[in-house]
């Protein structure tokens, strides 16, 4: 499918992820943790959130009437089996804001068929706007970006999440960041995938990878990476990197390798 149409609608997606950055950004100067409420162990969400997300819902319905919205907070807006869906987490890092930390993002993706075609990633403090369409290439502030041309797993940094609600897979991560911290040149941790994504496009990681993902943590730094000349797949071949709660990203060189010592450690996920 020619997606010409869909890089029309860029511009403005671009221009509604900075208007809920800028919120974001405000409302963390004067947050309070008193208004933190817990969705399930450690997953944070607080009226920011909420309201974030009704803002980019806002802007995007008269963009594409068309898509059907999933947002972190409010759920699917209609049939989730329609052609067009916008996905978007409107506060990629909560605990990060909720905890004072200037690290998190807005992530705005549209997908067809189940698969992204466009994507922005916006971070409000460095004001790095990460943006892509399926066929025009990866951008940072409207210039172009690609992965890093790290060619080993020796000589790459990488990024990952720490499990913080399921557990079961505790022993087999721990086995896995042992072996990489001394396979790698180091790990890092950020709090939010969709910079983890969107850092690994511009060839700040070498790769990232992460279990028990939701679709709007990476679904918009899915298509960046991979307008970025990166490669996404999930940790097994059979899985959805958006809907299988596993990812893998990278530069695509070191792919077979990071995705061979992952799966050494993990085996088969259930």
């Amino acid at each position: 499918m020619n997606f010409d149409f869909i890089a029309k609608l860029e511009p403005a997606v671009i221009a509604i992820a900075h208007q809920a950055g800028a919120f974001l950004k405000l409302e963390q100067s004067r947050f309070s943790a008193d208004s933190t409420e817990l969705k399930g162990k450690n997953n944070l969400v607080s009226y920011v959130d909420r309201q974030a997300e009704a803002l980019i819902q806002e802007g995007l319905t008269p963009l594409f009437p068309e898509a059907v919205f999933l947002g972190e907070e409010s759920g699917i807006s209609g049939d989730d089996t329609a052609d067009w869906m916008w996905v978007v987490d409107p506060l990629d890092g909560t605990t990060n804001f909720i905890h004072g930390l200037p690290l998190f993002s807005v992530s705005i993706a549209l997908c067809y068929r189940k698969e992204p075609v466009l994507g922005v990633v916006y971070e409000p403090f460095r004001e790095e706007c990460f943006s892509a369409v399926q066929g025009f290439g990866a951008r940072l502030n409207g210039k172009p970006i690609a992965v890093s041309p790290t060619e080993t797993l020796e000589n790459s940094l990488l990024a990952t999440g720490f499990p913080y609600f399921k557990f079961e897979y505790m022993a087999e991560y721990l086995s896995l960041l042992g072996f990489l911290m001394e396979a790698t040149r180091g790990m890092r941790r950020m709090g939010t995938a969709a910079i983890d994504l969107a850092y690994t496009a511009c060839g700040r990681f070498e790769g990232f990878f992460e279990y028990n993902l939701s679709p709007w943590d990476v679904a918009a730094g899915v298509v960046i990476v991979r307008e970025a000349g990166g490669t996404v797949t999930a940790f097994e071949q059979h899985r959805s990197p958006l809907f299988g709660h596993q990812i893998v990203a990278s530069n695509s060189k070191i792919h077979a390798e990071l995705l061979s010592s992952i799966r050494a450690h993990f085996k088969l996920m259930e």
